[in-house]
């Protein structure tokens, strides 16, 4: 027995030296950067002030809507800020308490999204109380930089509450472009019994409400978190959405399974696409160095796109009320209104012995 624990005592102390390589496999900091299970629980709060009357806490016993959402839009306000916080220092490479300013919002009285003039700062808000007093802190010789630790720590707490009240007044125009996708599927769909079944069932619907949250994040410049969202959609629906790509009005993901829309892509409005489609680059051999350049397609309003199609290359248009037949792979322009067909290939039928038939003899 005493030579078994020698053997898992030394097997241990052999993992544990792997980790001392320096490598980006070997990093441990775990807290410095978001937590998945966080960002899942906010999708589920985003989900439940998005349609109020589909998802519900059975936690609590619903007398008065209004409260409830209420406190659901205030914990997701609360927990986004927490890691929009920490994934902005994430990014800028700090830990702990952080010491340079390679992240900060623009100086006061300068809206931080839009750059316009917005007055100078309240001088009485506690907010601004609190700036000044960690100013004075660091005029005092705290820290090292031009902006000390106590100031920045500030400057990002500031930013991720920035972000994030912005994040949520888009809540409603996040809503009214919903509300049109979920008109689509109805419409697109004769097997939907009605927009209820939709909601509580429809994989695409779901991927597409995760995908347009995390696309107003982006838009805000969140790093990592959008991201987080649209894979844990992926994971769930087996659709993959970059939530970078732009997306348009009365978007219809029939089936879904397999889809694949690439973070350059462009969908305009009252677009159909069905299982297996890939909306994604010609090549990514180039692999960083092609970072910034539009790499996948642009597909115009009306265009239905069938199972199994490969649209590919940031240069490729399909035309407005074109339609793309199944397995299609098209890495050219089509102009509108065009119909993409494959030729139908010989199909060759055998029986147990080998011989060949046809639909005359069989």
């Amino acid at each position: 027995m005493e030579l078994y624990e020698e053997k898992v005592t030394g097997v241990v102390e052999s993992i544990l030296a792997d980790y001392q390589k320096g490598r980006d496999i070997d990093k441990m900091a775990i807290f410095n950067q978001p937590d998945p299970q966080v960002i899942r629980e906010i999708v589920h709060s985003m989900l439940k002030i998005i349609y109020p009357g589909y998802y519900r806490d059975t936690n609590y016993k619903v007398y008065n809507m209004a409260s409830n959402l209420t406190v659901w839009i205030e914990d997701v306000i609360y927990k986004l800020t927490k890691q929009v916080d920490i994934v902005l220092r994430y990014q800028s490479g700090q830990s702990g308490i952080p010491g340079a300013d390679r992240i900060r919002p623009q100086d006061s009285g300068d809206s931080f999204f839009t750059g316009e003039k917005t007055g100078e700062p309240d001088a009485d808000s506690p907010q601004e109380g609190e700036r000044q007093g960690k100013a004075s802190y660091c005029a005092s010789g705290y820290g090292d930089g031009s902006v000390c630790a106590a100031e920045q720590e500030y400057l990002f707490e500031e930013q991720a509450r920035s972000i994030v009240l912005e994040f949520c007044s888009r809540i409603p125009k996040l809503r009214e472009y919903l509300d049109t996708d979920l008109q689509a599927t109805l419409e697109g769909d004769p097997a939907a019994l009605n927009k209820d079944e939709i909601v509580l069932s429809y994989p695409g619907l779901l991927a597409t409400t995760v995908n347009r949250m995390a696309h107003e994040l982006f838009l805000l410049d969140v790093p990592l978190i959008p991201r987080m969202m649209t894979e844990y959609a992926h994971s769930v629906t087996g659709i993959d959405i970059n939530p970078a790509a732009t997306i348009g009005r009365y978007f219809f993901m029939d089936h879904g399974t397999g889809i694949v829309v690439g973070s350059t892509t462009i969908i305009g409005e009252h677009v159909k696409v069905y299982q297996g489609v890939t909306l994604g680059a010609l090549s990514t051999s180039g692999g960083q160095s092609l970072r910034g350049t539009k790499r996948h397609p642009t597909i115009e309003d009306h265009v239905t796109i069938y199972s199994g199609a490969s649209i590919l290359g940031g240069e490729t248009v399909i035309g407005r009320g074109s339609v793309i037949g199944s397995n299609a792979f098209i890495t050219h322009s089509i102009p509108e209104g065009t119909r993409v067909t494959i030729k139908n290939q010989e199909l060759i039928y055998k029986n147990g012995k080998g011989e060949l038939l046809n639909e005359l003899n069989w």
